[in-house]
């Protein structure tokens, strides 16, 4: 957390909010673009407007856009996610009641023809393709609380799954929307008390939630930044539900005290749920100069003997990982990850991808103090095999304080990019984001 008198790393170096939203066209490439690639990269993160704010997850929401056609960069333009909340001149619990004074700072997804700008919190907004913000979404009234930042998109059904938490009951409430954007299905899910959840997992016929000790601390609900505290004694279990079900129908499974900020994949092998994901023990429980680090782990569930195992699988600090979109839910044998930075502001150093089959992993570590940002895979077209795609990512390089948008050959990311797309202006650290193509 800040120290008296220091200036935050959310708000300092290369995390520093930006002040102006630009748009530059015609962008000049270094490399060559695939021609296949034609859509849109989004990323979204907090960039304080008006003053200094008190957590980094506690800044208003600006996106980031590149877009890409027939080989050529043809704009890149960022744009703040215009929620009433942009317009207040400070931010203060009362401020964030209504549901529409949302940060929406977290992650940016394309879903049956929406683009919706997320923040856990509350509802998502709808942007357009050009990162104008048309306004707060409710899936046509249906939708009456928040939703998560990290839903989920079945590559078989179309269908996107997700969850919304709650500081005060329902403290948890799953959602299923069907491929054409209709909410078709809400449940209440059982849960022992408010704890921040901030990803879940989905297999072919199952999701996964995670009810794990990182509590919200109500009595300090209106002093500055997240009041949450990581408590070991609330216990920890994964918890399995049929898609289609409720929670009466869940499976629980307790786990190791843990706490999971983002999942790679999950899936069904036999009678067991394989889940992977990056867990770390604490939360800033040493201050933010020595952070918990997450390390990439297996877990596997038995849903008919209950037995569950745990293994960790790479002592690196990594996060923010993914897989091909095509395999969200299915076995997967690649996986793909950045590497956190374990001392001081939480800057990514590299990407790494893994292959679950051989326990191996090839990595690209970024040269000359160049700051990544979390990595998205985009499968090629026609794909070949589960690999064969690419990873993009925004890269800052302070040398030029400015950031480019690279593109990864994922069949050799150890390579330098197959295109570096230049950008006008920095990029700040910031949070998640999504490749939205043009057919979507």
């Amino acid at each position: 957390m800040n120290q008296d008198n220091q200036t935050p790393f959310w708000m300092a170096e290369s995390f520093a909010p930006v002040v102006e939203e630009t748009t530059a066209t015609d962008l000049h490439v270094t490399g060559s673009i695939p021609t296949e690639l034609n859509g849109r990269y989004f990323r979204n993160g907090a960039n304080p407007k008006a003053h200094a704010s008190p957590d980094w997850f506690l800044g208003e929401g600006m996106i980031h856009g590149v877009e890409i056609k027939n080989g050529e960069a043809t704009w890149y333009r960022n744009r703040y996610v215009k929620t009433p909340l942009l317009e207040l001149e400070a931010i203060t619990r009362e401020s964030t009641a209504a549901p529409e004074n949302s940060f929406a700072n977290t992650h940016i997804i394309g879903h049956a023809g929406k683009v919706l700008a997320l923040q856990e919190l509350h509802p998502p907004f709808e942007m357009t393709n050009e990162l104008e913000t048309v306004g707060m979404y409710s899936f046509d009234g249906k939708l009456e609380r928040n939703m998560t930042a990290h839903p989920k998109i079945c590559p078989e059904t179309g269908e996107m799954l997700f969850f919304g938490y709650g500081i005060m009951p329902p403290f948890m409430t799953y959602h299923r929307v069907s491929a054409t954007g209709e909410l078709v299905q809400s449940e209440v899910i059982d849960v022992k008390a408010a704890t921040m959840v901030h990803d879940f997992v989905i297999t072919r016929n199952y999701v996964i939630f995670m009810d794990l000790p990182m509590l919200w601390d109500i009595p300090n609900l209106s002093k500055p930044g997240v009041p949450v505290k990581f408590d070991e004694s609330y216990g920890a279990r994964m918890g399995v539900m049929p898609r289609d079900g409720s929670s009466k129908d869940i499976k629980w499974f307790e786990i190791d005290p843990c706490y999971v900020y983002h999942t790679m994949n999950g899936y069904e092998h036999g009678d067991d749920v394989v889940i992977h994901a990056p867990r770390l023990v604490g939360y800033e429980s040493v201050g933010m100069d020595a952070p918990p680090i997450p390390m990439l782990h297996e877990w596997k569930l038995n849903l008919k003997t209950g037995v569950k195992s745990e293994r960790q699988l790479d002592d690196l600090g990594v996060d923010f990982p993914t897989v091909a979109e095509t395999y969200v839910g299915l076995p997967h044998r690649y996986g793909y990850a950045a590497e956190f930075n374990a001392k001081g502001s939480p800057t990514i150093l590299g990407f790494h991808k893994y292959d679950l089959n051989t326990g191996s992993k090839t990595s690209h570590m970024l040269k000359d103090g160049r700051i990544g940002a979390e990595p998205t895979f985009v499968a090629a077209k026609d794909a070949s095999s589960e690999d064969d795609g690419y990873l993009m990512s925004f890269v800052y390089d302070p040398a030029e304080d400015k950031s480019e948008l690279v593109i990864f050959n994922t069949n050799q990311i150890e390579q330098e990019p197959i295109a570096r797309i230049h950008l006008p202006v920095r990029v700040p650290a910031g949070f998640h984001g999504s490749w939205i193509p043009d057919a979507a």
